[in-house]
């Protein structure tokens, strides 16, 4: 694929992609609780795990990122004993102030002057405004699961991805760090590149992408 024109769409996940996910939620965590170990962490990331998938079953009706967000700072100020309404709710915006991986910024805006770039992204809308103006990213246009009421990896939403992009979709190239999520993408036909971030899900030895790259430099070169 390096070297390949006939990408004409980048389309990135955003959260552990081009957000450190984990450090922010957890810096947001000892905020409310100071010296909280992981242990918190977990339960918060335990519990939109499982709701997504319950969510993606048909168990539960579709909520958005923000109900899971604040159902998930309950939780950690439960167990924790937080009882600070003030402070349950500043955690339960923890999504939206996430930080940007060091590449993140520079490398959206290297990729911006050749590409129309894409963000999709279970976030809902309203997190999205607000996480990306914090972590200083821009996008000529952000998706999110809110649009079709179901999260990733249900196809619809990358459908929603290609319909947007209003081309084949071997023609858009879909950005993130989980293997789980590129393998959503390729199911409709998107060509898909994992880009590795520390905190994301790894290829397996069956997962045959398109490209793997270390950063978004890596990324920009080989597609130059």
């Amino acid at each position: 694929m390096p070297g390949t024109p006939d990408i004409e769409v980048v389309v990135f996940d955003v959260l552990g992609t081009l957000v450190d996910e984990p450090s922010g939620l957890r810096a947001a965590i000892r905020e409310a609780v100071p010296g909280a170990g992981d242990e918190l962490l977990e339960l918060w990331q335990e519990h939109i795990e499982r709701e997504q998938d319950r969510i993606g079953r048909g168990e539960r009706a579709y909520a958005t990122s923000e109900v899971l967000d604040t159902e998930a700072a309950r939780l950690v100020a439960g167990r924790a004993g937080v009882t600070d309404p003030a402070v349950v709710a500043r955690l339960a915006t923890a999504g939206q102030r996430l930080p940007a991986w060091a590449d993140s910024v520079a490398g959206l805006e290297r990729l911006s002057r050749r590409f129309p770039v894409v963000a999709l992204s279970n976030a809902s809308h309203a997190a999205l405004l607000r996480l990306n103006a914090h972590a200083g990213l821009r996008w000529h246009q952000a998706l999110s699961s809110e649009d079709v009421r179901a999260y990733k990896p249900a196809p619809e939403i990358y459908q929603h991805a290609i319909d947007t992009a209003g081309c084949a979709p071997d023609r858009v190239l879909m950005v993130a760090a989980h293997a789980w999520d590129l393998r959503g993408a390729q199911a409709k036909g998107m060509r898909t590149a994992y880009v590795h971030r520390p905190v994301g899900d790894p290829p397996s030895e069956g997962d045959a992408f398109d490209l793997r790259v270390d950063g978004l430099d890596e990324l920009i070169a080989a597609l130059a």
